[in-house]
């Protein structure tokens, strides 16, 4: 059996729910897809209420976290692609971001302090 192209529709986010270890996408066509938070090494190491700032872009065909400079494509979900972030950018980001989370928790520590 042939399917043209025609015939494929392109799938929709309808809301995300990112859990300790699984990133889960509601489709506006029922279906749910889970994906482990390690396929997404940005997401695996951030906080819960990183997690939780997300909104959908294009329409629902992607779901991007500002927090983290992360976007994922519903597509690329459905096709099973994990992050294509390369370990060396990964490293980058995440050097940076414990310098960052570093500062912020001293800040608060002299605050408290005076």
């Amino acid at each position: 059996m042939n399917i043209s192209a025609n015939e494929i529709e392109i799938q929709t986010a309808e809301n995300v729910t990112v859990a300790e270890d699984t990133l889960s996408v509601d489709l506006r066509d029922g279906r749910t897809i889970s994906v482990p938070l390690a396929w997404f090494p940005r997401l695996l190491h951030s906080t819960p209420a990183e997690r939780n700032n997300w909104r959908l872009i294009g329409k629902g065909h992607g779901i991007h976290w500002e927090d983290l400079d992360e976007d994922i494509d519903i597509q690329g979900l459905i096709a099973g692609r994990r992050s294509g972030e390369s370990q060396a950018s990964f490293k980058k980001w995440l050097s940076s971001r414990t310098s960052r989370l570093t500062k912020r928790s001293s800040r608060r520590a002299n605050s408290t302090c005076r």
